[in-house]
């Protein structure tokens, strides 16, 4: 199927928006991961995730290989979402996170960051020292997929199934190794920052550390589970980004 905008696809319509919702995949992930999310929202919310080239309807277009990168090529599809007078929530998680964070940023040169908000979910702050080695083989990637518990492991035991989605995780898992963020960056907008209390890749005090990265407010939902966590906290984690909008309940 074809989309208006390749980088983003619809999940939830709504004719007059009180607020858009924008889902940004971890590494590996696509669109769909955050079906079943815009299904959970009020009445009158647009959501929307961002579909990264590579994958499913983009299988054809070449892989972008940086975090600075997608949101280079992200913004130009933000920029008129910003400059409606509604909210907009960026929503990303793990890897989306970062990519998140970095077209805030240059939603914010921009100036048109009036009516957003940033969600940033199951990553370290940028400020927090962290030399994220590339992978040195596939099984690697398979091995640390496991520890994460994200993947079915049916998809991870199927041969044709890893053909397609390990191209996939080569190149996402290469992009959050080379991504180097600026450590003092800070965007001009509210952050809400979730994270899982056992998740093994962020520690408390280093999704807490978020709160250095933005000029406005800051708050922090530690919720049980580990790396993907957001999937037994569906409601909740729809309720708490709800919340960060700003216009009201259901």
């Amino acid at each position: 199927m074809e989309y208006k905008d390749p980088w983003i696809r619809p999940l939830r319509g709504a004719g007059a928006p009180r607020a858009r919702v924008l889902f940004f995949p971890h590494a590996g992930g696509t669109a769909a991961f955050y079906a079943p999310f815009a299904r959970r929202f009020p009445e009158g919310y647009d959501v929307a995730a961002v579909q990264y080239p590579g994958r499913q309807e983009r299988m054809g277009e070449p892989f972008v290989t940086t975090v600075e990168g997608l949101a280079d090529r992200l913004v130009p599809s933000l920029r008129r979402r910003a400059a409606e007078p509604v909210p907009l929530v960026l929503v990303g998680h793990s890897m989306g996170a970062s990519v998140a964070f970095e077209s805030m940023l240059r939603l914010g040169r921009d100036r048109l960051t009036a009516h957003c908000r940033l969600v940033v979910s199951g990553r370290t702050a940028p400020s927090v020292p962290r030399v994220i080695p590339a992978p040195d083989s596939d099984q690697e990637i398979l091995d640390h997929l496991a520890g994460l518990g994200g993947t079915d492991p049916a998809v991870v035991r199927d041969p044709d199934l890893m053909d397609l989605f390990l191209p996939v995780l080569r190149n996402d898992y290469r992009a959050v190794a080379r991504y180097r963020p600026v450590p003092g960056a800070a965007v001009d907008t509210p952050v809400l920052c979730l994270t899982g209390d056992r998740d093994p890749q962020v520690a408390p005090e280093e999704a807490a550390a978020w709160k250095r990265h933005t000029t406005a407010g800051f708050r922090l939902e530690v919720l049980p589970g580990e790396h993907f966590y957001l999937m037994d906290h569906q409601d909740t984690v729809v309720r708490l980004v709800v919340g960060s909008a700003g216009v009201g309940g259901r």
